[in-house]
């Protein structure tokens, strides 16, 4: 067994676990605002993270491409008000006419 099948294994186990305890531990303990906070703001930072690095990220390095020019446009569309399919064309294309230079 390799060491990134162990990995793997240990770390869905301490997943497993940490979701055991949130279901043992008592309501009163998860009903304080800073852990509602705290669990409010996860996704967001989960989801920036992983945006960050599938714009920014290529194997082990940093690249500045045309990929970061979508979400660039992609965050001008959102805040212009742009919906969502809106957003994701402008981002498309931005990227594609990027890309073809």
């Amino acid at each position: 067994m390799s060491a990134l099948w162990i990995a793997t294994f240990a770390t869905s186990a301490i997943c497993f676990l940490l979701k055991l305890l949130g279901y043992s531990l008592p309501e009163s303990a998860l009903n304080k605002p800073i852990i509602q906070r705290i669990n409010a703001l996860i996704p967001i930072a989960l989801l920036s993270a992983l945006v960050a690095v599938q714009t920014l990220g290529d194997d082990r390095t940093v690249v500045i491409d045309h990929r970061l020019a979508g979400v660039v446009a992609a965050a001008i569309a959102l805040r212009f008000g742009a919906n969502f399919p809106l957003m994701m064309l402008a981002a498309a294309i931005t990227s594609a006419l990027i890309y073809n230079l």
